[in-house]
């Protein structure tokens, strides 16, 4: 029998790492779950990748790094960039805005003060990413 999903509508700017030790190259993507695809685009609006949720695995570590895996490729998510990432373009913004204008936002849970005031929120955000992805069919823990 095939797994049941729900459908999870959630958007927001998150930053591929793909570097560790290279803060300019952890670059913003717009990541997008609707209607049961997991899509990231980056700055120029180019697509990082598509993939339906349940064929999307992940990992949370303690750091708060979301390890997604999509189309074969792996893919190192924070929740904000270093002070030398680059900034989400305006398209990128825009296409959120978008994103949002016909949809509830997400409500509940709220950052933890430590969170907040160490990360801005970033390991908060991450576990946002991984609960709604576990909730669209994705294999994540």
């Amino acid at each position: 029998m095939p797994a049941v999903t729900v459908d999870v509508a959630l958007a927001s700017i998150v930053h591929w790492r793909r570097s560790l030790w290279n803060g300019r190259r952890c670059v913003p993507v717009l990541m997008t779950l609707d209607q049961g695809w997991l899509r990231a685009r980056d700055r120029q609006g180019a697509e990082v990748f598509a993939v339906p949720a349940g064929q999307v695995e992940g990992r949370l570590t303690r750091l708060g790094t979301l390890l997604l895996t999509a189309g074969g490729r792996r893919y190192p998510i924070v929740g904000r960039g270093s002070d030398i990432s680059p900034s989400p373009s305006p398209e990128q913004r825009r296409a959120l805005d978008e994103f949002w204008a016909h949809r509830a936002p997400p409500t509940g849970d709220r950052p933890g003060f430590l969170d907040l005031v160490v990360n801005d929120g970033a390991a908060f955000h991450t576990r946002s990413w991984r609960d709604a992805l576990a909730r669209a069919g994705a294999s994540v823990r």
